[in-house]
């Protein structure tokens, strides 16, 4: 038997996050609240910050037919892939929020977005940080690939 383990941090005193990271916070958390989300009210925002220290935004795009919406995570990562192709994505900060509920906990990417994130990361041979959070913890992943261990390789698809 094999086993898997993935290590990250949690952490509960903000003031102990660089200056850095509490702007990407502060921008995911201001971009999810201008979210799209008339069906779920469930916003969400994603910030990331470039080799350059460029950040990009996203939210969540909702529409009534329910497999054209998009996620904050990949609203970001396509626009940094369209107008930032050759920069690096360092970290990735996500958070949602909702008008029914208070999350008790940071909410991460689904695996549409996990894969997203993966394959950027192969791409730029350079591990993404993730960071998760609400108003309450921040969790911190060093790279996308602890989110989803057993992701899908792109060399599976290519013929000899």
């Amino acid at each position: 038997m094999k086993k898997i383990v993935i290590t990250y941090q949690e952490i509960v005193d903000f003031s102990v996050l660089s200056d850095s990271d509490k702007d990407l916070m502060n921008r995911a958390t201001k971009i999810a609240q201008s979210a799209y989300a008339p069906y779920s009210a469930f916003h969400v925002g994603a910030a990331l910050i470039l080799e350059n220290n460029h950040i990009v935004v996203g939210n969540n795009q909702e529409n009534s037919s329910f497999p054209c919406g998009i996620c904050a995570e990949r609203v970001a990562l396509f626009a940094t892939a369209t107008n930032y192709p050759n920069l690096a994505i360092k970290k990735i900060a996500i958070t949602a929020m909702s008008k029914h509920f208070n999350l008790e906990s940071p909410v991460g990417p689904c695996g549409l977005c996990r894969q997203v994130l993966i394959e950027y990361e192969d791409k730029q041979k350079l591990d993404i940080e993730i960071m998760l959070f609400n108003t309450t913890k921040v969790i911190k992943i060093s790279k996308a690939k602890d989110l989803l261990p057993f992701y899908f390789k792109g060399e599976k698809l290519k013929r000899i």
